[in-house]
């Protein structure tokens, strides 16, 4: 269905906690994707379903392995596990180290996990810097997000990455939607998020009071939509790593991250719904 590529700058905080949030109340069937190629942690921090650990050799890993000849869609869930609370993940690599070897695979998983039918895909691509072959994997998403901090520092360094990604995207012929979510504190969350917006000089949503936002929309030097923000909540974001409770359903993490993933999946909705001669 389409494929959400979820990122950050150096230093900025939160995206396998944002990934997990927004997976976990994504309103269309939804796969959590970890495609970050420094390494990811999802083997170790999360339960499988029925107890124990994911088995960090059955995801990106095993999918290298078998799809040396390509990738389908069809491929994808045979390599994917199931999470405590049932939420189905692919998982990455673990180090670096594995990460470098899968560069040929970056394009190809991407343009799999775009198509693959009856999910979204949530992939979280961690801290990404310059140009490389992972951009291959955020030239198939329907949109890639990017995930800050309200400091001075993090949002000059998000600016300038922003028309880096945009650039790196154009190369590959893709006008890919480069959308903003902003963490912060619940004391100034609406405050942030407004500043935030202003400062890239482009639109900024509430996070929570407008409702029916419009699609999103990129552009270069900078002039990005923020969609929204997440609350930061340490304590919530820890209890994401054990079992789902009403608790936590009801943390201020999660009532962010239900309505931001409501604005990022209507437009995928809207476009589904779309007759092909009106677009």
């Amino acid at each position: 269905m389409a494929l959400i590529a979820v990122a950050a700058d150096k230093g900025a905080p939160g995206v396998t906690t944002a990934c997990l949030a927004l997976a976990a109340v994504w309103p269309r069937p939804v796969l959590l994707a970890e495609c970050d190629p420094a390494g990811g942690d999802l083997a170790c921090r999360l339960p499988a379903a029925g107890g124990g650990q994911l088995d960090p050799g059955r995801g990106l890993l095993s999918l290298a392995v078998a799809g040396r000849r390509g990738i389908g869609p069809g491929q994808i869930l045979e390599h994917t596990q199931k999470l405590s609370g049932g939420l189905d993940v692919l998982a990455g690599v673990v180090t670096a180290e594995q990460g470098a070897g899968l560069e040929l695979l970056w394009g190809p998983a991407g343009a799999a996990l775009a198509q693959l039918p009856g999910l979204d895909v949530i992939a979280d691509c961690g801290r990404i810097g310059a140009d490389g072959p992972h951009y291959d994997l955020l030239a198939s998403a329907a949109t890639v997000v990017l995930v800050t901090r309200d400091t001075l520092a993090e949002v000059v360094r998000l600016r300038e990455r922003i028309t880096a990604v945009t650039a790196a995207l154009t190369a590959r012929h893709r006008n890919v939607p480069v959308a903003v979510v902003v963490v912060a504190g619940h004391r100034r969350f609406h405050a942030a998020i407004a500043e935030v917006g202003r400062a890239l000089g482009g639109v900024a949503g509430s996070g929570l009071a407008e409702r029916g936002a419009p699609g999103l929309a990129g552009g270069p030097g900078g002039a990005s939509r923020v969609v929204g923000g997440l609350a930061y909540d340490p304590p919530s974001a820890e209890a994401l790593r054990g079992a789902w409770g009403g608790r936590l359903n009801r943390s201020l993490l999660i009532r962010t991250a239900r309505d931001l993933a409501g604005r990022l999946a209507a437009p995928l909705t809207t476009a589904v719904a779309t007759p092909a001669g009106r677009r």
